[in-house]
């Protein structure tokens, strides 16, 4: 799978509905075939069911045909420490990354399908030649060489949307648009970029340009507007104990283009209705009809072929695109917080026919389950497979990626003593990720502190001048190493890229308190 659920959002629907065209159960009734209506009679008991079979506590779904909304309901809770409030079709919800399709049907009216391709200004990255060609189709198709969701670990860090696109700069880049590379922040920089340019912020943009004149009422790309709502599903995680508790907030403000749109079912319904019929809704153009079409061909390869013979994976303005065995355009995107949130849209343009599955869980694939569920059914008559267990474990596989090889919760037998606590307290400096410090507690121990506010974190020791702690936030990969050598500090879960050294400023007993603060 080319995507990572762990850093902000993904979307995981290309490769599956490109296995989804590999599995031959039932031969397909061909192009105008799909029985909508034998779907829409499954679609209740397999909602149902996989809510049993996951736990997770309320869903949202929408489903357009022929310009019409043929279901709209919701299941379940918005809390499942308020449980008499029921999930309707009114519920907000946060969308994670379902709100990069959502934000190119903005770019489409704002630039038109010409616009995608003009250079974009107010974008420096570490290359400078990079820096004056990028275009918005650059970056909203993931192929600027900008490495893997750069960026996300300043956002759980606690910076700013302002400190995170100037830092990108230090971001090593890939071959420019010859290399894909998942990038919320990429993203969220041409959205900026084009949102300056026309004089509003980008939430202004995208409420003048879509979600009024589109009539998405309770649609927005503010967390306070998500927060505010009265009808709103809480976010929720598995405990321990296996239960689903609301224990986190996210606010994803600094990436809102990518990652940080809220909505319902009834407006998803709105804006399936407009993508399928040209940018049109209720006989009015909202949306520049060239510019959308644009944003549902595709501009970079995801996905290499699975296999000889079969088709790669493509990534659109937004979009994750395919063509299927009669060569259908296939539209799809899936949004993933680790702290709360899973939703998918898929759409099937030649048979006027669209899904919008939204829930209030951390990613089991259960959204992305009920879409292939679905369209298996209207294709096929029901579903080729059990498609369940092939997205959780994608979604498992994906959230263990990046931790680290190291066992720092198993100290070896002998560990190496460390130097006494004075040797690694100070101010410890990095130009991508800011300051640092390292202070001793009144009753012994390390903490360091990351970030602007800054986050604080007990450093536990593992062995010589190696210590660990536990990451926290979207990203979280458990425990990570810190490792000091010759007045350097580096933090492993940070330095994927190469960023992650910092060095010490202070070669004394450093400071018995303090925090980060910005470069």
């Amino acid at each position: 799978m080319p995507h990572k659920v762990r850093r902000g959002g993904i979307a995981v629907a290309a490769g599956l509905a490109l296995a989804a065209g590999s599995v031959a159960a039932a031969p397909s009734p061909g192009p105008g075939g799909f029985d909508v209506a034998k779907a829409l009679d499954t679609l209740d008991a397999q909602v149902q069911e996989g809510m049993r079979r996951t736990g997770v506590p309320g869903v949202s779904v929408a489903v357009v045909h022929d310009d019409k909304v043929v279901y709209l309901k919701g299941f379940g809770v918005r809390s499942t420490e308020a449980p008499g409030g029921k999930v309707g079709p009114d519920t907000v919800f946060q969308l994670a990354s379902v709100s990069k399709p959502v934000a190119s049907t903005v770019l489409a009216q704002a630039l038109g399908a010409d616009g995608f391709d003009a250079p974009l200004k107010g974008i420096t990255l570490k290359d400078p030649w990079v820096s004056a060609h990028v275009t918005a189709a650059d970056l909203l198709s993931h192929r600027s060489g900008l490495p893997d969701h750069a960026g996300d670990l300043l956002e759980d860090l606690g910076y700013d949307q302002p400190y995170i696109l100037s830092h990108l700069r230090y971001e090593p880049l890939s071959p420019f648009r010859t290399s894909y590379a998942y990038t919320n922040f990429g993203f969220t920089a041409a959205a900026e970029a084009a949102a300056k340019a026309k004089g509003v912020p980008w939430d202004r943009l995208s409420e003048d340009l879509l979600y009024a004149p589109a009539g998405m009422t309770r649609t927005s790309s503010r967390f306070s507007d998500y927060e505010n709502a009265a009808d709103r599903a809480l976010t929720h995680v598995k405990t321990e104990d296996g239960t689903w508790k609301p224990r986190h907030v996210r606010d994803a403000d600094a990436q809102t283009a990518a990652g940080g749109v809220s909505s319902n079912a009834r407006d998803m319904a709105r804006w399936l209705r407009l993508q399928l019929n040209g940018g049109k809704i209720d006989g009015r153009q909202v949306v520049n009809a060239e510019g959308l079409a644009e944003t549902h061909v595709p501009h970079s390869i995801s996905q290499p072929p699975p296999e000889p013979g079969a088709q790669p994976g493509y990534y659109g303005l937004g979009w994750n695109v395919r063509y299927d065995d009669h060569g259908r355009l296939r539209l799809s995107h899936s949004g993933a917080f680790a702290l709360g949130t899973n939703t998918n849209v898929t759409l099937v343009p030649a048979e006027k026919l669209a899904i919008a599955v939204l829930t209030n869980g951390s990613p089991t694939g259960l959204p992305d389950t009920i879409a292939l569920n679905f369209f298996d059914t209207a294709e096929h008559g029901k579903p080729t497979r059990d498609w369940l267990p092939v997205v959780a474990k994608s979604y498992a596989e994906q959230l263990g990626e990046g931790r680290s090889e190291t066992d720092y919760a198993k100290p070896p037998a002998d560990p190496q003593p460390a130097r006494p606590d004075n040797a690694y307290t100070g101010t410890y400096t990095n130009p991508y990720y800011g300051r640092a410090t390292v202070t001793r507690t009144s009753g012994g121990g390390l903490v360091l502190h990351l970030g602007p506010k800054p986050q604080n974190y007990p450093l536990t020791h593992y062995s010589g001048d190696t210590f660990s702690f536990e990451t926290a936030g979207e990203n979280a990969i458990g425990r990570t190493g810190v490792t000091f050598t010759d007045g350097r500090m580096r933090v492993e879960y940070l330095d994927a890229n190469g960023l992650g050294t910092f060095e010490k400023a202070d070669r004394g007993s450093g400071p018995e308190a303090g925090g980060a603060g910005r470069q």
